[in-house]
């Protein structure tokens, strides 16, 4: 069975193992082993701060980092790994482009010109983040992708006590078969003088550069070449499902874009996401198998730090209880009667 649950100290190696396939512009996770063990370390400090204070809201306590993995049962083989940050940028800057319109006009001489300007910005600072989601290739299929993304919003539907009231996702921007980035060679270069892969590898170390190197002044997009105009706001052919996903739950694009490789940002309100709202929790019974239709179904049970998510088929009986099998109970560390929040896969049966 497919189960997704907090990362844990004998996760290291496997995340480094993910951290070696994730590729440039995957700015969360990087081949770099003291960013995967300091990734590593802050999420198993976030866990168990949240599970020693539960509902706390105060603000030393909201920089967390929420890391899960998705393990094959079967293999033991940890397959993916998804996260949420609680609020980006309070202890470090938090950085990207605002699109926005500027307006030249002039009566006397008839013209009105209309262009969009990119202006550096951290508007999204205190905003929770969807982010570091990679799922293996050979488990891309059968809805895994879905199933580990959304896994997520399970949990934040859980411990809304524990995430801002906004939150968003970072779309990976276009680059070539080669990993350039056009919009990266267009206008990035000027300032850092180093490839995008380089760059990217930095901002995950110490953004603090970003704001001594960057024009703080408006940049005219109709100055930029047409390759790097082109992809502002477009998502990489990889990340595009990914994009499709987080769009069915109510995400939406808002013209702030990645300053690196111009990769669009998604936001949502947390209570506004699907998944969040249409879950419900239930009093679980325990039987030997389940007969009902093929719709999926996640479930999750209401632990912080023992949280455990499935995906699978269930069944109701009357209106407090819903039936699942004793392989689904165990792989949930779920007990009769004990609560369990569902919610389908999709909107569509």
């Amino acid at each position: 069975m497919i189960v997704i649950r907090p990362i844990h100290e004998q996760d290291r190696e496997a995340l480094w193992q993910i951290a070696n396939q994730t590729g440039a512009g995957f700015t969360s996770l990087q081949s770099n082993r003291p960013m995967v063990d300091k990734k590593l370390a802050w999420a198993l400090t976030s866990f168990k701060q949240a599970s020693q204070q539960p509902g706390t809201t105060d603000p030393d306590h909201k920089n967390a980092l929420y890391l899960f993995v998705m393990e094959d049962t079967q293999t033991g083989q940890v397959v993916g790994t998804a996260g949420i940050e609680s609020a980006v940028g309070l202890d470090s800057p938090w950085y990207n482009y605002k699109v926005s319109k500027q307006v030249h006009a002039s009566q006397q001489l008839n013209v009105y010109t209309m262009v969009n300007t990119l202006m550096l910005c951290s508007d999204h600072t205190g905003f929770s983040e969807l982010c570091t989601l990679f799922l293996h290739p050979d488990y891309r299929h059968s809805k895994n992708g879905a199933f580990l993304s959304k896994s997520r919003m399970m949990f934040l539907a859980a411990f809304p006590e524990l995430f801002d009231a906004n939150i968003f996702a970072e779309m990976r921007g276009y680059c070539d078969e080669n990993e350039i980035s056009p919009f990266w060679e267009a206008l990035g270069r000027h300032f850092f003088a180093v490839d995008f892969a380089e760059a990217d590898r930095q901002s995950t170390v110490d953004k603090a550069f970003i704001a001594e190197l960057m024009p703080r002044h408006p940049i005219y997009t109709n100055l930029l070449p047409n390759d790097a105009l082109d992809i502002i706001g477009v998502t990489h052919e990889s990340t595009t499902p990914a994009r499709h996903l987080l769009e069915t739950e109510g995400f939406h694009y808002t013209g702030y874009v990645d300053i690196f490789d111009a990769g669009p940002l998604l936001e949502a309100r947390v209570k506004d996401m699907r998944s969040v709202r249409e879950s419900r929790q239930y009093k679980v019974k325990i039987v030997d198998s389940n007969t009902t239709d093929q719709r999926r179904w996640l479930m999750a049970n209401s632990e912080l730090s023992g949280f455990r998510c499935i995906m699978g088929s269930l069944s109701y009986e009357g209106m407090e209880f819903v039936k699942i099998t004793r392989e689904q109970a165990a792989a949930l560390s779920i007990e009769e009667d004990q609560l369990l929040r569902v919610v389908p896969l999709s909107s569509q049966p």
